[in-house]
């Protein structure tokens, strides 16, 4: 029972599914997100023009199931929070799809994803901030090899700072 794992770059039209998952009950408490279609494309499409972010959308044999965020941390919220160097980059991520909930993705797909930013050679760290009360997602993070550092303040939430080091990944995973 081979899954396979793909991201694409998220765009304009996937606003719609995008907006459905926000609005799901496992989502919108830590995203925030459960908004009107027109004030979340409004918001969709800011994030999209940002130039320190890109947006995908994480696939399971070709299904879109989960919408990831991969961003640089200088220029973003978190730059400042921690002694951070200009090629960290940072993550977020959402199992949108109810159906690929609780079928252990989550940490396939986070170490896909982390993999993909480490192809990046300058990038030592990847840095991530779960809602400090999602602890599903912390412990998923934890597997991965990220270790948490601090609880940090931000404009939506209060996240837990956590860092994933290149050699650690790379000893865990390879």
């Amino acid at each position: 029972m081979h899954k396979t794992i793909s991201f694409r770059k998220a765009g304009l039209d996937d606003i719609g599914l995008v907006h459905t998952w926000m609005n799901e009950d496992h989502v919108h408490p830590f995203w925030h997100l459960n908004v009107p279609l027109p004030e979340f494309r409004t918001h969709f499409e800011k994030a999209l023009s940002y130039g320190h972010q890109a947006l995908y959308l994480g696939m399971i044999d070709g299904i879109p199931m989960s919408y990831w965020e991969a961003y640089w941390v200088e220029g973003d919220v978190l730059q400042g929070t921690y002694p951070n160097h200009p090629y960290d980059q940072g993550v977020h991520l959402l199992i949108g799809d109810k159906r690929f909930l609780g079928k252990g993705l989550a940490l396939p797909l986070l170490k896909e994803m982390v993999r993909f930013l480490f192809e990046e050679s300058k990038t030592v760290k990847v840095m991530a901030e779960p809602d400090i009360r999602n602890e599903k997602m912390i412990h998923v993070f934890k597997t991965c090899g990220f270790i948490p550092l601090k609880p940090v303040q931000l404009p939506d939430k209060t996240g837990l700072l956590m860092s994933c080091d290149r050699k650690e990944f790379e000893r865990r995973w390879s």
